[in-house]
C-alpha cells in the first residue's frame, strides 16, 4: 500500500521510509506487549496478542517482503532484548513457532497490500486470512513437533480459545488503522 503513495519517489526514498516504518513496527512490537504483560498479567499476551497488530499492520501496509521482514523480526527482537532484561518473551519454546506463524500473518496480509491500495475496505478480508492462516500454521507445526516441544496441540488449541477476543478486536481495529492511514496519506499526496 506504501508503496502506491511513493510513486514518485526514488528507489533509495521507497527504501529508507519502508525501512523507518518497518524499524518503527518491530519496536512496537516489542514495546506494545511490555505494557500488555504490564496491565494484564502474564496470560495478557495470550489473550490480547499485542505483538500481532504491528505485525498485521506491517503486511497490509509494507507488502509482502517487507512485512515479512517484520513478521521475522519481530519475536526475534523481543526476545533478544527481554532475556537480556532476565525474562525473555516469548519464551525460547514458543519462539520458533511464534517466528512462523507471524511471518504467515505478514506475508498473507502483504500479498493484499496492492489491492488495498486500490480498495481500502480490503483490508479487513487481509487481516481476517492473515490471522486464519497464521493460527492454521503455529497448530500444524505444533502437531508435528509435539514429540520434542512441550506446545501440544491441546495446549496451542487452549491458547487460540483463549486468544480469539484479541484477533477479533484486531480484525477490527487494524483495518481501520490501515483505512485512516490511507485516507491521510492520499490527502497528502494529493496536496503534494
Amino acid at each position: 500500500m506504501i508503496d502506491s503513495v511513493l510513486t514518485f519517489k526514488s528507489v533509495k526514498t521507497k527504501i529508507t521510509v519502508k525501512s523507518l516504518i518497518s524499524v518503527g513496527l518491530v519496536a512496537l512490537s516489542v514495546i506494545l506487549p511490555q505494557l500488555v504483560h504490564l496491565a494484564a498479567g502474564a496470560e495478557g499476551g495470550v489473550k490480547w496478542l499485542p505483538m500481532y497488530l504491528p505485525v498485521l499492520i506491517g503486511g497490509c501496509l509494507l507488502g509482502t517482503w517487507w512485512g515479512l521482514s517484520v513478521g521475522i523480526m519481530s519475536p526475534i527482537t523481543s526476545f533478544l532484548i527481554t532475556w537480556a532484561a532476565g525474562n525473555p518473551m516469548p519464551a525460547l519454546a514458543r519462539l520458533p513457532f511464534m517466528i512462523c506463524e507471524l511471518a504467515t500473518f505478514a506475508v498473507v496480509a502483504g500479498l493484499f497490500s496492492k489491492r488495498i491500495a486500490k480498495n481500502k475496505w480490503l483490508a479487513f478480508p487481509a487481516v481476517l486470512f492473515a490471522q486464519i492462516s497464521g493460527r492454521a500454521v503455529f497448530i500444524t507445526l505444533s502437531a508435528i513437533f509435539q514429540s520434542v516441544s512441550n506446545l501440544s496441540v491441546s495446549v496451542v488449541w487452549a491458547q487460540i480459545q483463549t486468544g480469539l477476543l484479541g484477533l477479533v478486536l484486531q480484525a477490527a481495529i487494524v483495518p481501520l488503522i490501515i483505512i485512516g492511514l490511507q485516507c491521510l496519506l492520499t490527502k497528502d499526496k494529493k496536496n503534494d
